[in-house]
């Protein structure tokens, strides 16, 4: 079949998402205007997703380990109020309702994993592979995370990734993917740890008019 392109505004910038029709998903980039820096993007669904990891250098992120090639592999780790702003112009730190709203489309949060996680660079366990099938382009990558003491782990094991949404005074939820298993996990997190970011698109129909 042939391509259907679909256009979204991002920031004032049209973007040709193309939908393959055949149920694939649609794929595309975005430039971040701050730091000149290109994202894949994705549609799933209705939503839009970035299909890497936010790699902004802003203050109150670092590098896994603080090494620059971590950052180019993983993209950078946020604590919760940096993640809050983090995200380019025409995209937002997804909510806990937007990343159930991803994980149900897939299929659950019992084998939504498995299709999210990127093909490549999970560790195996105990011989089985635990790379994904990256069935919808998400691209999920291991790329552990921050302690609130400046600690490192997990990388290859792994990936956090922060919502929007707060849990209470110290705490806000995000969730997680592991090396093991094919679910993915909703926790609590720490404001002050150090977990990676994932954009997804404004949704143009919910702005005021």
């Amino acid at each position: 079949m042939r391509n259907l392109a679909l256009m979204w505004v991002l920031a004032g910038v049209a973007v040709a998402l193309l939908a393959a029709g055949d149920g694939k998903p649609s794929v595309s980039t975005f430039t971040d205007k701050r730091d000149g820096k290109v994202y894949k993007i994705v549609k799933i669904g209705s939503q839009v997703w970035f299909a890497e990891n936010l790699n902004y250098a802003a203050k109150g992120s670092e590098c896994y380990e603080n090494k620059a090639d971590s950052c180019a592999k993983y993209g950078r780790l946020y604590n919760w109020e940096t993640a809050l702003k983090a995200c380019p112009a025409g995209t937002h730190l997804p909510t806990d309702e937007e990343w159930t709203t991803l994980v149900d489309y897939v299929g659950g949060r019992k084998t939504a994993g498995t299709k999210l996680k990127s093909s490549t660079g999970w560790n195996d366990d105990e011989g089985k592979s635990g790379n994904g099938t990256n069935e919808y382009l998400f691209s999920a990558l291991s790329g552990g995370y921050g302690g609130s003491g400046g600690s490192f782990d997990d990388v290859g094991n792994y990936g956090f990734w922060w919502s929007a949404t707060e849990g209470d005074a110290k705490y806000a939820c995000s969730r997680d993917m592991n090396y093991y298993g094919e679910n993915v996990g909703r926790n609590d997190d720490g404001k002050a740890d150090l977990l990676s970011v994932r954009c997804v698109v404004d949704d143009e129909k919910e702005k005021p008019k």
